[in-house]
């Protein structure tokens, strides 16, 4: 066998992919398992029911999905080769007449990989693909081939009639023969023959081999007419075009293949596109980009924390109501993004991920609203760089997808934020991709978009294609929104990874596994630190095969991730600071981020006027009377203005405050439906003659009180428009003070993401499920003791004789073993003493029969104690529910 050829499965050929899997050792099951976690839900009895769900259709299409494109194209030629295919002629339908050694060295990975995934089966001297994989890759005229290769000549021919196969045999100029199928074998032996076939189309006229080369490389069906022109006649009197139906012909493979020098495919692409760097990157040292692109994505997670923080903020005391069906409206989703800043899409994003970190959600109550989760709080109070960790995981492991925000699903329903079908399950597997393929270029090193979306294609070619063929965007959308979302929440600087995103990817060694969700190609595969095999490793060190890990990592491996992270991110966040300037322009700047006490009680005593690297507050009469409203007094506002200013304070803004205060509380409103009551009676006097207070219908009760039929907090309201500056008042005639209510959801568990396929199994459900199918594959294959050889010694009764004579043939011939209670104690206490394993029948409580292996340990009581090879562990059968025993030929254990 060629050096680099995969080795085959045994030294015969299997004729059952059944056959194969039993030559297969442990380990290669558990790969196979691992890499297609559909197969154990349940986990099968033995290995042929495993060989059949593998070949289900809905289990090799998730298959072939995952896939890239150069191991699906090995896959599409075994398709289109005769089967079965030793391992040279799939090679040469890829590389063609003339060869190809990146092909050839590519090739055994290929094999192996779909060989490791059950897809083909046999040694190399004949593969077979599995069924229902040639069924979808194979041509036909209703699902043409990738390929572009037509049906074979015995397929285009199946009932032509044997005249019309002699007129093309003399028309090519063969001897004519005695039947249809030596015919068929003479045309086809024509078509395959290089020199034969060359010498042919010598002689074709140059307008037939135009119509040839429209057709060879797919689709190879043409439309003729009932007068078809001469260069199209020549062609179907030789038989290089085929009736496909009345009005259609076809190019035979065979001819099509000898058209194409032997390649299957136009283009193979045996290597993985590299991801180039962006044109046009800045030059400069690399640790000076370096800290430019780390400063930059730091500063954009300082910024994702303070949006997060001022989203809540707003929703504080209860945010937008839920739609009816589920989310939230486009005028909130539009007054969020008003109160943030920021356009309706980004604002979309953010609320996602603050949901998706459940830090926000539905309260539960009869008029639901959506609120700040108690696990708010506590994230809160968390340092920034932690802080930043549980968003980013959030984001790499979520399913929702808020660029779908806007668009329509099928019904023609437009999908809204927070609403129940924003969930896609590539999403996760997308992000992480293109986070590990960014980890791959150079630090500081940003990539050019159209390489990064050529290797997302070429890893998932099926993927980036709909069921009609049509080019389906799903995957390319993804990604540039995984691109966008990245630098809104740091985890790159100007498209390059940051250090910090790096800590958070980084794999521990000998794992194959990482923090984030829905790992690249080959990852949860491996055991080295790439997670591929050295057969499927590209040259950018990551895995290229088809493996289904997620990469999700377990929860200790997730904070341990996010540690190494804020390590990293710490040192570049921006320390808060404790001061502003204040301005002689009712102005303070904010230089920095600040303390949060001092950032929430300036947030109460001003209204934010911009934002930026510095936020500029304003202060003004309203944001004034709102701190006193919440409990300040203006000894307390000056006294903390004093503290917290670099600069002196301003004289007008000294004069505002204790102006504003002056007036506060002069006025006092009650609930009478309302009252106001004051001590000077002209103002009550100035009020009654204000027109603008018609709408509030007040009457006055005493000389120093108005009674209102408005309710108080309109009154309220209604009295500030006017001018006025009124307090509420409690029952008690106290002066109430209003503060932000910090509305709370319920104690709310995040989204859980929702899986791209059955999760990847751990490696204790594996172990455990190799040994189960093992077990029951030895109940259904072991070898039973032939007839002609005693069981135990028995009864010398015609009748017990006759029984077990009737088990013996039960045991032969698979079916239950039947065998009567006196002689099925017998074995199994012989059994229990020699310490052998026998095979029984049993019924369960509810009437389901089945085969086992068990190795009796005590027998008593009507009860036998048992190993059970099967379901491997001990258990206990009572004697009446077995229906026969027959020992083995070998003993399992």
């Amino acid at each position: 066998m060629p050096e680099g050829v995969p080795e085959g499965t045994g030294s015969t050929s299997p004729r059952t992919l059944a056959e194969a899997l039993r030559t297969q050792s442990d380990r290669s099951l558990t790969a196979l398992l691992r890499a297609r976690p559909d197969l154990l839900n349940p986990v099968p009895s033995d290995l042929s029911q495993l060989a059949t769900r593998a070949g289900t259709r809905a289990s090799v299409v998730r298959a072939l999905e995952r896939l890239d494109r150069f191991t699906l194209q090995a896959a599409e030629a075994l398709a289109v080769a005769p089967e079965p295919a030793p391992y040279d002629a799939l090679r040469a339908l890829l590389t063609g007449d003339e060869g190809d050694p990146g092909i050839e060295a590519a090739l055994p990975g290929a094999v192996t990989a779909l060989r490791d995934q059950a897809l083909i089966w046999g040694g190399n001297d004949r593969l077979r693909l599995v069924r229902t994989a040639r069924e979808l890759l194979a041509p036909s005229p209703t699902h043409p081939s990738p390929t572009g290769l037509g049906p074979t000549v015995a397929e285009a021919t199946a009932g032509m009639s044997p005249g019309r196969l002699q007129e093309i045999l003399t028309s090519a100029g063969l001897p004519s023969t005695h039947d249809p199928v030596s015919a068929v074998a003479a045309l086809t032996a024509l078509f395959t023959d290089r020199n034969r076939m060359g010498a042919l189309l010598d002689t074709a006229p140059m307008e037939a081999l135009s119509v040839l080369d429209r057709l060879v490389w797919g689709p190879p069906y043409g439309e003729v007419t009932s007068s078809p022109t001469p260069p199209v006649r020549w062609l179907r009197d030789r038989g290089l075009l085929l009736p496909a139906t009345t009005r259609t012909v076809v190019l035979p493979r065979e001819a099509a293949l000898h058209l194409r020098a032997g390649r299957a495919h136009r283009r193979p692409e045996p290597v993985a596109p590299v991801v180039a760097p962006r044109t046009g990157t800045a030059p400069g040292e690399a640790a000076d980009r370096s800290r430019m692109i780390d400063s930059t994505a730091a500063g954009q997670a300082y910024t994702a924390l303070a949006t997060i923080e001022e989203l809540a903020k707003e929703w504080n005391e209860g945010g937008p109501n839920v739609l009816r069906a589920g989310g939230l409206s486009v005028r909130d989703l539009k007054r969020t993004a008003t109160a943030l800043d920021v356009p309706e899409p980004v604002a979309a994003f953010w609320v996602e991920l603050g949901y998706a970190a459940g830090l926000l959600a539905p309260d539960g109550q009869t008029d639901e609203r959506y609120a700040p989760t108690p696990a708010y709080d506590d994230w809160q109070e968390l340092p920034p760089a932690d802080r930043w960790t549980r968003l980013a995981i959030a984001w790499l492991t979520a399913t929702r997808t808020a660029g779908l925000v806007g668009s329509q699903d099928s019904k023609g329903r437009t999908l809204a934020v927070l609403g129940p079908d924003l969930d896609r399950g590539p999403a996760p597997e997308v992000r992480r991709r293109i986070l590990d393929l960014l980890a791959t270029l150079p630090e500081g090193t940003a990539p050019d978009p159209e390489s990064l979306l050529a290797r997302l294609r070429w890893e998932r070619p099926l993927r980036g294609a709909s069921a009609g063929g049509r080019p389906d965007d799903l995957r390319a959308r993804l990604a540039a929104w995984t691109m966008n979302e990245a630098e809104m929440l740091g985890f790159t600087g100007r498209g390059a990874l940051s250090s910090h995103a790096r800590a958070l990817l980084a794999r521990e060694p000998g794992t194959g596994t990482g923090a984030g969700a829905g790992a690249g190609p080959g990852a949860g595969t491996g055991t080295g630190p790439t997670g591929a095999t050295p057969e499927t490793r590209t040259s950018d060190g990551f895995g290229t095969g088809s493996g289904t890990g997620s990469g999700a990592g377990s929860a200790a491996e997730l904070a341990a991730a996010g540690l190494r992270a804020a390590r990293v991110l710490a040192p570049l966040l921006p320390e808060p600071l404790d001061h502003v300037l204040l301005q002689a322009d009712l102005t303070a700047v904010a230089p920095g981020p600040l303390l949060r006490p001092l950032a929430e009680l300036l947030a109460v005593t001003a209204d934010v006027e911009s934002k930026g690297g510095a936020t500029v507050y304003r202060f003004t009469p309203g944001s004034v009377r709102r701190a006193l409203d919440a409990g300040q007094s203006a000894s307390d506002l000056h006294d903390f203005l004093k503290a917290h200013s670099r600069t002196p304070v301003p004289q007008p803004l000294a004069y505002l405050i204790d102006d504003v205060a002056r007036k506060h509380g002069h006025l006092r409103v009650g609930s009478a439906s309302a009252y106001v009551r004051c001590d000077d009676e002209a103002v009550l006097d100035e009020i009654l003659a204000d027109k603008r207070s018609l709408g509030l219908r007040l009457r006055r009760l005493a000389p120093t009180v108005l009674a209102s039929h408005a309710e108080a907090a309109a009154l309220l309201d209604g009295l500030r428009t006017m001018g006025f500056a009124p307090a509420a008042e409690s029952t008690d005639g106290d002066v109430m003070i209003t503060r932000a209510l910090a509305h709370r959801t319920p104690p709310r568990a995040a989204p859980v993401p929702v899986p791209d396929g059955p999760p990847v199994p751990d490696a204790t459900l594996l172990g455990a499920a190799v040994r189960a199918i093992r077990a029951g594959d030895l109940a259904a294959t072991v070898v039973r003791k032939p007839a002609s050889e005693p069981l135990v010694p028995s009864p010398t009764s015609s009748s017990s004789a006759s029984s077990a004579a009737s088990g013996r043939a039960a045991a032969s011939s698979g079916a239950l073993p039947r065998t009567t209670p006196g002689e099925t104690l017998a074995t199994v206490q012989a059994a229990a003493m020699t310490g052998s394993a026998v095979w029984i029948g049993y019924v369960n409580a509810d009437g389901a029969a089945s085969q086992r292996v068990i190795a009796p340990v005590r027998v008593e009581g009507g009860y036998v104690t048992a190993y059970d090879h099967t379901a491997d562990e001990v258990r206990t059968y009572p004697l009446h529910r077995i229906t026969g025993v027959a020992e083995l030929a070998d003993d399992p254990a």
